[in-house]
């Protein structure tokens, strides 16, 4: 018998089929026990023969309910395959926006690997601490040095000394200064990626959604 409904119909149907499956799985008994010289069986306390026909029902009830889903699972499939949306990365599938949604989101079999803009946005911020560490603590050992070259120069009582001498020591400071190097402007960079991460979530969740929403499957 064919069915007609929309995606958004067909996916709580297939969410309600596992669940039942699942349920009729746990629940169904499909051995049992009897001693020779009694009718009933040891603990479902029913005729052989009752239980017999109970533990066929069970079996085929869950083979039909397994078929279905693979029949509504497999029409979801075909239409993902098949509906395409437009969005800000180009036209793709429903199939292929899902795929998309779930990598950006961190959510399929390869995490860590795929998830390239989060790792990007990572190196670059863990980088440019590192670097804004290493320069901080360079140029304040240098700022130390500085001040000990100073005293060496000039003794304590400053005002009593030539200060020309000084000179030396912020030529020294200005040559052995220790730069950020930021070709990229990382700052602006994490930035970017993010919101364009955020931007291609959002639109795709609600480009799905609408799809979802509006396009119907047939199931037979």
């Amino acid at each position: 018998m064919e069915q007609k409904m929309l995606v958004t119909q067909a996916l709580d149907q297939r969410d309600l089929l596992v669940k039942k499956i699942c349920d009729k799985i746990r629940k169904a008994s499909f051995t049992e026990t009897k001693k020779h010289n009694e009718e009933k069986v040891m603990e479902r306390r029913v005729t052989q023969k009752e239980f017999e026909k109970e533990a066929r029902s069970s079996y085929q009830q869950i083979i039909d309910l397994i078929h279905w889903y693979d029949k509504v699972d497999q029409a979801i499939l075909r239409s993902n395959a098949e509906t395409i949306i437009e969005t800000s990365y180009g036209a793709m599938s429903i199939a292929n926006a899902l795929a998309l949604r779930s990598r950006l989101n961190c959510s399929n079999a390869y995490d860590s690997d795929s998830n390239f803009e989060g790792n990007l946005m990572m190196k670059l911020e863990e980088e440019l601490n590192e670097k804004i560490r290493v320069m901080e603590q360079k140029n304040k050992g240098l700022q130390n040095t500085a001040e000990t070259m100073r005293l060496s120069i000039l003794g304590k009582d400053t005002k009593t000394k030539d200060e020309t001498p000084l000179k030396v020591v912020d030529v020294y400071v200005q040559e052995n200064t220790t730069e950020l190097i930021d070709p990229l402007n990382v700052r602006k960079k994490i930035n970017e990626l993010n919101e364009r991460r955020e931007t291609i979530l959002n639109e795709l969740d609600t480009k799905i959604k609408v799809s979802n929403a509006t396009t119907f499957v047939e199931i037979n």
